[in-house]
């Protein structure tokens, strides 16, 4: 990324490190030795390279992303062993949220990726893909999509319900500034569009399994469940300030909410139900869960597993007690001392190692819970999060302790001192040039996998916010934990989506069109479209496009594919037609040659959906 500037430097604005220059150009700040010593130098030291980590991986101005498209945030630069060269709307919209919430907490520079990122939003939601598409909402469950805005088709654990969730939250975050700030014209004409898609498909397909977070395991996640019910009580909240409606936020969030109590266990949060994964069920995921949930004003409330809440201190302790015999780097290291955190016990992905942002979100869900110890001016220790505090203090026992009492001060400060072990360990294995991958070894310590995690620069940020009390805005946890039903149904409200505006600098010069026909076949046809262009077969049925049946059933007898980009404005004619069971006997749909328009605009992609003509 480019900065003009005459003379430059660094400015720590409301617990964030940004750089700030004016003028002349300027080289992108550069990475230094390592920090040694205290925590707080280390973080000196990392944060500025952790937000320009972050920036450089944001498409088309990031150095380290050539080729991404306006607004696409880039999982690493990584293109080989492994291939992260694609942009995740999980990770998208988590990374995106941290800039949004660093932006209205004071650095205004960052306001044109978050722009760029609306639009980009805009134009994905319109892509279909091995998914869906955005007719009935189903594309939007696409967990990743190529640097250039197309649909991403190869094999993958799909769909991810969470993804929708977090960019509505993301949005969300960014359209209350606005609107407090003179651009509700802009959040009700651009913003909301994308935003009531996303509910409206969370709405509609909350109670349907998926992948999980880490892509592994299709069942129901507690991570998603928890992400889901927060987006529907805040875009509630949001419609009502704008003149708009959300009847799924209303219907659903309750339900959402009565079912996220069925990850509890009694012991700890079983981060995956529903599924066949035969794991012990301790997972990050659920403590990731917790701080993507977190509520300033929230008080430590079980139901909607606040971080401070009896549940998720218990839950804290049985997921980060799971690593200590697993890793070779954790030996030795007692209870009540922090430890290098992974996934899961059972990862075997690369070998199973500990992960950056797993470690930072054991330190952020201790400094939160710090932040609303503090708000609500007492602890109260119970049976369930008994035995972490005992970890940190042998002579606790249940009751409840007011901030004027000295076993408070006792306890705040054995789980500060408890949270910065958890980021020390980031210390400990970040590398001399400030570089945070995915994982570090397991053995050694050494980085490993993916390098430049966006993910785990983001992580490194929004954990040395909370660190310094820098907190987001209410979600209205407090609120919804009321609203929380006695019997559960499984319910589903019907979505509605349309296209959101899309903005871009330059128009796409060719556009992939997806040509989608509903025929019933019997097995061995196969259906294809052939056409008056040659990417179409010039009307060589020996070279027509064929379609595939990956969404097919009985109701919906679709049939689906992809054509290579085609020049924008172009015009041809085009027909479907059928092989038989014998792959050589050539049906032709009846009726005269249709017509197509390649779309002009910002999409690089657009759908033409039909019925066969008989």
């Amino acid at each position: 990324m480019l900065f003009f500037a005459i003379s430059s430097g660094l400015v720590a604005i409301a617990g964030y490190w940004t750089i700030f220059s004016t003028a002349s150009p300027l080289q992108c700040f550069p990475r230094r030795q390592q920090a040694t010593g205290t925590l707080d130098g280390f973080i000196a030291f990392e944060s500025p390279i952790a937000l320009q980590g972050v920036l450089d991986n944001i498409g088309d101005m990031g150095s380290k992303v050539a080729g991404a498209d306006p607004g696409l945030v880039i999982a690493s630069p990584s293109k080989a062993d492994p291939d992260y060269f694609y942009t995740w709307t999980r990770d998208s919209a988590l990374t995106i949220k941290m800039l949004v919430d660093t932006f209205i907490a004071g650095d205004t520079t960052l306001q044109p990726e978050i722009e760029d990122y609306v639009s980009a939003q805009a134009l994905l939601q319109t892509v279909a893909n091995p998914s869906g598409d955005l007719t009935d909402g189903s594309g939007l469950g696409e967990p990743k999509f190529e640097a250039n805005s197309t649909a991403f088709t190869g094999p993958w654990g799909r769909p991810q319900r969470d993804g929708p969730a977090l960019r509505a939250t993301a949005l969300i975050a960014y359209s209350r500034w606005l609107i407090a700030n003179g651009g509700q014209g802009n959040v009700t004409a651009n913003i909301w569009p994308i935003i009531a898609n996303d509910l409206s498909y969370v709405g509609q397909y909350w109670n349907r399994t998926g992948f999980d977070l880490w892509e592994e395991v299709d069942g129901s996640s507690f991570f998603t469940t928890a992400v889901q019910h927060r987006a529907l009580v805040e875009g509630q909240a949001l419609a009502g300030q704008i003149g708009e409606s959300c009847p799924a936020c209303t219907s659903q969030a309750p339900q959402v909410l009565c079912f996220l109590q069925s990850f509890w266990n009694g012991a700890f949060i079983t981060s995956n139900i529903n599924d066949q994964n035969n794991r012990n069920g301790r997972d990050a995921n659920s403590i990731l869960g917790s701080i993507h949930t977190f509520d300033p004003e929230a008080t430590c409330d079980d139901i909607t597993f606040q971080p401070c809440s009896s549940r998720a201190l218990a839950n804290h302790k049985e997921v980060t007690d799971s690593f200590r015999p697993v890793y070779g780097i954790n030996a030795g290291i007692p209870k009540g001392a922090a430890v290098a955190v992974g996934r899961y016990t059972e990862d075997v992905y690369m070998g199973g190692n500990p992960w950056y942002l797993n470690n930072l979100a054991a330190a952020e869900q201790l400094y939160d819970a710090l932040f609303q110890f503090r708000r609500q001016g007492f602890i109260t220790v119970d049976s369930t999060s008994l035995p972490f505090f005992r970890d940190l203090d042998a002579s606790i026992s249940p009751g409840t302790y007011p901030s004027s009492s000295a076993l408070y001060g006792n306890i705040t400060s054995a789980v500060r001192a408890y949270a910065d072990g958890y980021t020390g360990i980031v210390q400990k294995y970040t590398p001399p040039d400030g570089g945070l991958a995915e994982q570090f070894s397991r053995d050694d310590g050494s980085p490993l996998s993916a390098v430049d995690l966006t993910w785990s620069y983001a992580s490194f940020l929004t954990a040395i916010a909370r660190r310094s009390s820098t907190v987001p805005a209410p979600w209205g946890a407090t609120t919804a934990a009321d609203t929380l039903p006695s019997t559960c149904a499984g319910t589903s409200a019907p979505g509605s989506y349309a296209p959101a505006p899309i903005s871009c600098a330059v128009n796409a010069s060719s556009v992939a069109v997806t040509f989608n026909v509903r025929e019933q076949t019997v097995f061995g046809e196969t259906v294809f479209v052939s056409g008056s262009i040659p990417e179409l077969g010039g009307w060589d049925t020996a070279k027509g496009l064929e379609l595939n049946a990956n969404r097919y059933t009985s109701s919906g007898p679709l049939w689906s594919g992809t054509s290579r980009p085609l020049p924008a404005g172009q015009s041809f004619e085009y027909k479907y037609y059928k092989t038989g069971t014998d792959g050589v006997t050539v049906t032709m749909e009846g009726g005269g040659n249709r017509m197509y328009a390649v779309p002009e605009g910002c999409a690089r992609n657009a759908v033409q959906s039909d019925i066969w003509q008989q």
